[in-house]
């Protein structure tokens, strides 16, 4: 029989022991964060098992609903109207007990005031409080097609202006008229068109009017940007 000296051991011991502290102490330290992320932020912890913070009222948000979003759904006090859903092309979706809903062109906010209306008369007349948040803003395209490096059609992350759409896009070619941008848009069923002039932006010489809102406007879901 071996033994093995306590003061002495071998390399291969060492190496047993040392991964085995290795482990024990990651598994420590990824439950000591767990625990402070409970006390410091009980929602987050929450939020991760799928379900919003009882009487906790999020921040208002000016995101603007769009067709192909996909939302989910929390009604408080009744978990089987949870519901996970993606907008229809028409800017449309249907809820239990509410019926169809128009979303586009609404925000989180404002789905949650109608469907807290329109479920009141199925408890007794007390509104309800609903939970609205999107979890995927997929409708939120636009395409970029004409004289640039890499037209196509994007999803941003964020709101963008003509100017981020473009650099998303490659940027203009040599050739491109980019005093003469225009950018395709569909309101209410009818077409607009809104022309941009970025010939002195794009030359690194601006003036002020040239950088107002009107003058770089921001893109819309379904927006086409054109450049000739």
């Amino acid at each position: 029989m071996d033994y093995i000296n306590a003061g002495k051991a071998t390399p291969q011991v060492r190496d047993m022991k040392i991964k085995s502290e290795g482990y024990h102490y990651m598994r420590m330290t990824a439950a000591i964060a767990f625990a402070v992320a409970a006390l410091v932020r009980p929602d987050a912890v929450l939020a991760q098992a799928g379900a919003p913070v009882a009487g906790a009222k999020p921040a208002a948000s000016t995101y603007r609903i769009s067709p192909g979003d996909q939302l989910n759904i929390y009604v408080w006090g009744d978990e089987r109207l949870q519901r996970g859903l993606t907008v229809l092309p028409d800017g449309t979706f249907a809820f239990p007990l509410a019926g169809t809903v128009m979303a586009a062109g609404r925000t989180p906010n404002e789905i949650e005031d109608i469907l807290s209306k329109l479920l009141a008369p199925q408890y007794k007349g007390v509104p309800q409080q609903v939970t609205v948040s999107v979890t995927s803003p997929s409708g939120m395209q636009y395409s970029v097609i004409g004289k640039v490096r890499a037209p196509g059609n994007f999803t941003p992350t964020r709101y963008v202006n003509v100017i981020n759409a473009l650099a998303q896009a490659g940027g203009p070619t040599d050739f491109a008229d980019v005093g003469n941008i225009v950018i395709l848009r569909t309101t209410g069923g009818r077409a607009q068109v809104i022309r941009t002039h970025l010939s002195s932006i794009i030359k690194g010489k601006p003036s002020e009017s040239d950088l107002t809102p009107a003058a770089v406007p921001m893109i819309q879901a379904g927006d086409t940007v054109i450049v000739p």
